[in-house]
C-alpha cells in the first residue's frame, strides 16, 4: 500500500515513517510546488465528496467506511462513466478489452 500525501511536517515526521514501516506501509510525497503530482487522487476524492455527499458527519467511523465502499463498489467502479475510458464505464471498458 502507498500513502502519498503532500510535504506537510505531519506527513514528513519520523514518527509517520515509522507507524508506517510496522504496517508495511509506503510512503510517497509529491515534488515542492508541484500541484499536479496528486491531481487524480484529488480529483477522486473531489468526485466522492460530491456524488456521496459530504454535508454532515457519519455516525460511526464503520457507517462511513460501508457508505464509501459500496459507492466505489457500486458506482463509481461500476457505471460512472470515466473521460479517460472514452467515456465508458470500467465495466463497460473492461468487457470490451475481454473481446
Amino acid at each position: 500500500m502507498i500513502f502519498h500525501s503532500d510535504r506537510g511536517c505531519q506527513y514528513t515526521s519520523h514518527e509517520l515513517a515509522i507507524l508506517a514501516a510496522q504496517f508495511n506501509i509506503r510512503l510517497s510525497v509529491g515534488r515542492t510546488g508541484q500541484c499536479w503530482d496528486n491531481a487524480l487522487a484529488e480529483s477522486f476524492f473531489s468526485t466522492l465528496k460530491n456524488e456521496l455527499g459530504d454535508t454532515q458527519p457519519w455516525p460511526s467511523r464503520a457507517a462511513a467506511h460501508t457508505a464509501i465502499f459500496e459507492w466505489i463498489e457500486g458506482s463509481y467502479n461500476l457505471h460512472r462513466l470515466h473521460s479517460s475510458l472514452g467515456y465508458r464505464s470500467p465495466a463497460e471498458y473492461e468487457t470490451a478489452l475481454a473481446v
